[in-house]
């Protein structure tokens, strides 16, 4: 049994629907009965996403919008959209993520592109969706996409980790903000997942690698957990037990508590430590 927002004539709004992630969670949540409207920048994919849609869930019951979340003109047209054309929003999700990669010195430009959209793309869409959501006095969802980046942030990619690790706090934010407001009906939950294999993570491989999941897995493991009231939607990984991401994530804090360098679980000269913390010595 789903969580009950996810119910037929229900109203949910993906943000990066056009693919990948959101376009499974948009299929999952039309075979659910509800009605779906897809936000993306790609508007040849939005065609193509919105017609597979409509033969599950009927051309009146989709809507399909080309939106650049990190501009929050766009989200508030959005918003609007949504609102005449279905008469509300049910459950939100802000999934819509670039990495085209980051390097720390690199070009700003980029760095201004990726945090726009990774951050300021969840940021706008709760900040004009949300209000609304919460005045209709019902029972609604807020999910964002995160990433095991914005909370272990390995070396490489300092952009897509900053963006990410800014959607964490934000959500926890939100969620707080949320269950603090009298007859506020409304949940935000933090989806964080594991190595998925869509076009942001393909990186020119064609056939999925072994140790990724599908974006279906991943909606069906979120739904799962939504239903189980979590608020962390932590997806494990094929090749790498929940249990490893919990000690890096523990190792992370400890960084901070015992006074070690930064990033010390990626640095060969603790690995050695790490290793036996892992193992629980």
């Amino acid at each position: 049994m789903p969580h009950p927002v996810i119910a037929k004539g229900n109203v949910a709004v993906i943000t990066g629907g056009a693919s990948g992630i959101g376009f499974a969670a948009a299929m999952a949540f039309a075979r659910a009965g509800m009605k779906v409207c897809i936000a993306d920048v790609d508007e040849s994919g939005l065609a193509e996403a919105a017609t597979k849609l409509s033969s599950i869930a009927g051309a009146a019951n989709v809507m399909a919008s080309v939106a650049d979340v990190s501009r929050i003109e766009s989200v508030t047209e959005l918003e609007r959209a949504v609102g005449a054309h279905f008469g509300g929003t049910d459950l939100l999700m802000n999934n819509a993520g670039i990495q085209p990669g980051s390097t720390l010195f690199g070009e700003p430009d980029n760095w201004h592109r990726i945090i726009g959209v990774n951050m300021w793309g969840i940021i706008n869409g709760t900040r004009i969706f949300a209000p609304n959501m919460m005045a209709r006095g019902k029972a609604g969802l807020i999910i964002n996409t995160g990433s095991k980046q914005g909370i272990t942030t390995p070396p490489g990619d300092p952009a897509y980790n900053v963006s990410k690790a800014g959607v964490k706090a934000f959500t926890e934010a939100l969620q707080h903000e949320l269950r603090s407001t009298r007859d506020c009906h409304i949940t935000a939950h933090l989806l964080i997942p594991g190595f998925v294999f869509t076009g942001l993570t393909a990186k020119g491989r064609t056939e999925k690698p072994a140790s990724a999941w599908t974006p279906e897995q991943t909606v069906e493991f979120m739904i799962a957990r939504l239903e189980a009231g979590d608020f962390y939607i932590l997806c494990p990984d094929n090749d790498v037990p929940r249990a490893l991401d919990e000690k890096r994530m523990l190792w992370a804090a400890g960084d901070i508590v015992e006074n070690r360098p930064p990033l010390s679980r990626w640095h060969p000269d603790y690995a050695d430590a790490f290793a036996r913390f892992v193992k629980g010595e």
